[in-house]
């Protein structure tokens, strides 16, 4: 086992095992979020209506809302990011939901935020 001497060292390692940790339970909280979504609209609702702030989540550390507008579900990122950072979490959002045939697409929409299309 190899012992630090250096607590500077120590710092730096436990920052990034922190930034590792909250990064990757964020994503997994927006996905806890949409596939919530996702399966209510097989189960509970026929769409959700066009209102979404009734219905809408935003994840604990507050950098994604979702919101489902009828059969839509709507990512936004609640920080100022640049386009090639929404068509990175399209990506993924696509990968987590390849082979679901719940979703029919993926995509940027105009207003720049990510729509999860679940129409029939």
């Amino acid at each position: 086992m190899v012992i630090f001497k250096n607590s500077k060292m120590k710092k730096i390692i436990v920052f990034f095992i922190v930034i590792a940790i909250f990064g990757c339970s964020t994503k997994s909280e927006l996905y806890k979020e949409t596939d919530s979504f996702v399966q209510s609209l097989q189960t509970e609702y026929e769409s959700y209506g066009f209102s979404p702030e009734k219905y809408s989540k935003t994840t604990g550390d507050g950098l994604y809302t979702i919101s489902p507008i009828g059969r839509l579900i709507n990512v936004k990122i609640q920080k100022v990011v640049s386009s090639e950072e929404y068509e990175n979490l399209k990506k993924e959002i696509e990968e987590h939901y390849k082979g679901d045939t719940r979703v029919k697409s993926v995509y940027i929409c105009q207003a720049g935020t990510i729509m999860i299309d679940c129409r029939n």
